[in-house]
């Protein structure tokens, strides 16, 4: 069986990505909570350089997940189309977590590929939304893009979660995903077609659910990863990551095929303190089934 592929491309050669756009659109996604500090130049650096400069990208979206800060006036100020997760919720029911925004940034866009990117970047570089796009652009047997990237350590580093949680389940029960560097990465790409038929963890499970999803459905060579260079953003505890650890352990268990130890119990984390946080493993229901 092929396993994930890295690939890369000539992001120098934008011209030529727009033409291998061929009438398809490419919305950028923003997931943001209480982000003014860094959304505003993140998205009027995509407006200018690739809306403006090139027409490569046809939508940019930042749903705004009820900041109580200045990050919807900020980027809407900048360039963005702002949603209010709310008016999603209206439609759609309330839900929660890192995993239902990206659900919701799904329902609010219309790009025939979706480009994520986390709203608290101090890094971001034009390339990497043309990265991330244009393996699929080239390359129609290729379902998502994830990225890869290189994290100072004067910063704290990154991937605690993937290499203490993710990476060793991998190892154990989906091994045809362990050539994934950063499985957990915030910023990768999808095709419309593929994401409406998945069902979206709302926590922070959403990225190895998805991966495991994909790999199911269209094999792990459906999955390709690309190198984004350095990436800097917002250093998490130990304390905060310990919910991030737990919600992707149960989810990656809830998805072995042997079946689910937490089918019959409400899983949470225990602290020390002896303090219990509830799990969030919700799901949302398939785009296309809501069009049906």
């Amino acid at each position: 069986m092929m396993g994930v592929r890295l690939v890369d491309v000539d992001d120098r050669a934008l011209d030529a990505m727009v033409e291998a756009k061929a009438g398809r659109t490419i919305s950028v996604c923003i997931p943001c909570r209480d982000e003014a500090a860094t959304v505003g130049p993140l998205v009027s650096t995509i407006r200018r350089e690739l809306q403006e400069a090139v027409p490569f990208i046809d939508e940019l979206i930042v749903i705004d997940d009820r900041s109580t800060d200045d990050t919807a006036m900020v980027a809407a100020g900048s360039g963005a189309t702002v949603v209010d997760i709310n008016d999603i919720h209206e439609r759609h029911g309330v839900g929660h977590g890192k995993g239902n925004v990206l659900w919701c940034s799904l329902v609010a866009s219309k790009g025939d590929f979706v480009v994520w990117i986390d709203g608290d970047i101090t890094s971001f570089e034009p390339s990497w939304v043309v990265r991330l796009a244009a393996p699929m652009l080239q390359d129609e047997s290729i379902a998502l893009v994830k990225s890869l990237s290189h994290r100072p350590t004067r910063l704290g580093g990154g991937g605690r979660t993937t290499e203490l949680v993710a990476r060793p389940l991998m190892s154990l029960y989906y091994p045809e995903l362990t050539g994934l560097h950063q499985p957990l990465a915030g910023e990768y790409a999808g095709r419309r077609t593929v994401l409406e038929q998945l069902p979206f963890v709302q926590g922070w499970g959403v990225e190895i659910a998805m991966l495991i999803d994909i790999a199911r459905q269209y094999g792990p060579e459906g999955i390709a990863q690309i190198d984004l260079g350095t990436r800097e953003h917002r250093h998490r505890s130990l304390h905060a990551l310990s919910v991030q650890a737990a919600e992707v352990m149960a989810t990656m268990l809830g998805r072995v095929p042997s079946g689910s130890l937490l089918a019959e119990a409400d899983p949470a984390l225990q602290r020390a303190d002896g303090s219990m946080v509830p799990l969030n493993l919700s799901e949302r229901p398939p785009l296309a089934w809501l069009r049906t």
